[in-house]
């Protein structure tokens, strides 16, 4: 698959710059691609919320077309774990606009995308935060449900083949052989949030940008277990019948030994079929963990 070449490695028909500090440490390029390719870390440091306590200030927007505000929610929340379940108290809320419908439901599926990911109705026990091969499925749903599913599947799976997307599902595996040659991509190194990181970066190669989903991916990987410390990615599509272009940010840190989401910021504009453009911008913040 890969073979070395001064500063670069060879993937397929393209190849991969290294930088000097990377050649340095010998990287075997080929196992660290196939680390990637099969990485659930990502999802995982999601999953592991469910096993603790925590705060988070919650802030979703959504704007009009000329980024005017047009609905918000502001919130603390806090999650408590105790035993094998978990719960979720609203500390403070002020909302504007529509954000709510009459039976106190959220209007947009942007922020009911963000409850799902975020907010706990009720008391929800005996989870866990294994990772399974077919977390995510489409199959028996439709309408607004769909769509979320679609939107959790880019949100924790940039860069892999996903099924059930209609026009795209092809499009998003970036690391095989028909997509990976639309992009240019360097591995660094460098350090964020105080741990030594490997930095792998994909960008749409100009002139390919219809051939993929991801323009763009950064990802920071601790250099000794490969968990990813915090990724930024951009993700883009028209197909007529609905279009997105989502940017999101997210970072990680540690509470014990479990890797969980500390920030997350997503600015999204999408079009469904069937339903109003939403554009929206949430930003997650989580601190105060208790494991």
């Amino acid at each position: 698959m890969c073979s070395a070449q001064n500063d670069s490695a060879e993937y397929f028909n393209n190849y991969i710059t290294l930088s000097p500090v990377v050649l340095s440490t010998k990287l075997n390029v080929p196992s660290f691609i196939n680390r990637i390719k099969s990485d659930s870390s990502f999802y995982k440091s999601f999953r592991n919320l469910r096993m603790i306590g925590y705060t988070a200030i919650n802030d979703i927007r959504m704007l009009h077309k000329e980024e005017k505000l047009k609905a918000s929610l502001h919130s603390k929340t806090k999650q408590i774990r105790t035993g094998k379940c978990r719960t979720m108290q609203v500390l403070e809320e002020q909302t504007s606009g529509d954000i709510y419908d009459n039976q106190h439901q959220f209007n947009y599926y942007t922020a009911q995308m963000y409850a799902s990911l975020f907010f706990t109705k009720g008391q929800v026990c005996n989870e866990t935060n294994i990772v399974g091969s077919n977390e995510f499925s489409v199959n028996n749903k439709s309408g607004m449900d769909k769509h979320k599913e679609q939107l959790k599947m880019l949100f924790f799976n940039p860069g892999k083949r996903i099924n059930g997307l209609p026009f795209i599902s092809n499009k998003t595996a970036i690391f095989e052989e028909d997509i990976s040659d639309s992009y240019d991509m360097s591995i660094d190194m460098d350090v964020r949030n105080n741990m030594n990181c490997y930095v792998f970066k994909q960008k749409v190669k100009p002139g390919r940008e219809d051939d993929v989903i991801v323009d763009e991916m950064t990802t920071w990987f601790e250099d000794s277990s490969l968990q990813v410390v915090a990724r930024n990615y951009l993700l883009s599509y028209d197909a007529g019948v609905y279009d997105f272009k989502v940017n999101m940010e997210v970072e990680m840190t540690k509470c014990k030994d479990l890797i969980v989401p500390s920030l997350i910021r997503y600015i999204g504009n999408w079009k469904a079929i069937f339903k109003k453009r939403e554009r929206g911008v949430f930003t997650a913040t989580l601190f105060d963990f208790q494991p």
